[in-house]
């Protein structure tokens, strides 16, 4: 399959239009990731006060604040994090997402990874690259709605919620998320 003129411009656009989304590509300041994290948790503990319990539950939970997602026909996304154990920073991680397909527009949100057995944890860790797959159950809580962390961990080791989008982005996808670990 050849990739026509239009098409490749399109996709780079897309590309150019998600590192001038003031995600913080480029900002890989630690503190600046740090005070990004702690203002996205608090904003999550607010918002969903019963993810608090979730969180005492888990082992580690990774939190991108600021990703953002845009796409023509070819999209991507970026974001950049850290992973929290015991309640302090651990690591920095990268979020990088590829798609391709029906789809147009951009979006930014934020992504929380509840690691919620030690296995997920050190696996995570371990990769040099860990890509979203199938272990990974979404919740997406409502306003006010209680999430139960009895029933999730029983089901995933890791549990993904993802919350404050703004932007609109229509369309359906093939993706793929890749975390990696950065130095900031």
């Amino acid at each position: 399959m050849t990739l026509s003129r239009r098409k490749l411009t399109l996709g780079l656009g897309a590309v150019a239009l998600v590192a001038a989304c003031g995600n913080g590509v480029g900002s890989r300041s630690a503190s600046m990731i740090d005070a990004r994290v702690d203002s996205t948790l608090t904003q999550l503990y607010s918002d969903y006060p019963s993810t608090q319990d979730l969180a005492a539950k888990s082992v580690g939970i990774l939190v991108m604040p600021l990703i953002t997602e845009a796409g023509f026909g070819f999209g991507g996304a970026y974001g950049e994090g850290a992973l929290r154990v015991g309640g302090g920073t651990v690591d920095y991680y990268s979020l990088a997402k590829a798609s391709g397909g029906l789809q147009i527009g951009a979006q930014q949100y934020a992504h929380v990874l509840f690691f919620m057995t030690e296995d997920a944890l050190s696996t995570f860790r371990r990769s040099p690259g860990y890509a979203a797959g199938a272990n990974i159950e979404y919740a997406t809580p409502e306003r006010g709605e209680k999430l139960g962390a009895e029933t999730t961990t029983a089901l995933a080791p890791v549990i993904a919620i993802v919350f404050g989008q703004s932007g609109l982005r229509l369309g359906a996808t093939l993706e793929g998320v890749k975390y990696t670990r950065i130095i900031p």
